[in-house]
């Protein structure tokens, strides 16, 4: 004997089926996806339009630029002077 399903119950689990499809799962989260990072890059974007400036940035001469390079690269070559310090924290106040 040959056994079907009801035609109601079919409907039911089909109406079921859709009904999973038809609301999004997180709908105030993917509306602002994102958000957060396009907030703390304009944040941190003191001029949006600095790309569209032809004037280049005007700052020292060459001579106290290269004068300021030089003492850069000069430090690593001679590491700066060590201090000795003497007696921290050996003698009694006011003695």
């Amino acid at each position: 004997m040959k056994r079907t399903i009801p035609g109601v119950a079919v409907l039911a689990a089909f109406a079921a089926l859709l009904g999973g499809c038809a609301i999004p799962a997180t709908p105030s989260y993917d509306a602002k996806f994102g958000e957060a990072v396009r907030q703390a890059q304009a944040l941190q974007t003191l001029n949006p339009d600095a790309g569209k400036n032809s004037d280049p940035v005007t700052g020292i001469d060459g001579e106290s630029g290269k004068a300021a390079i030089d003492r850069y690269q000069e430090s690593f070559r001679t590491p700066p002077r060590s201090f000795e310090v003497f007696d921290i924290g050996g003698g009694l106040s006011g003695q």
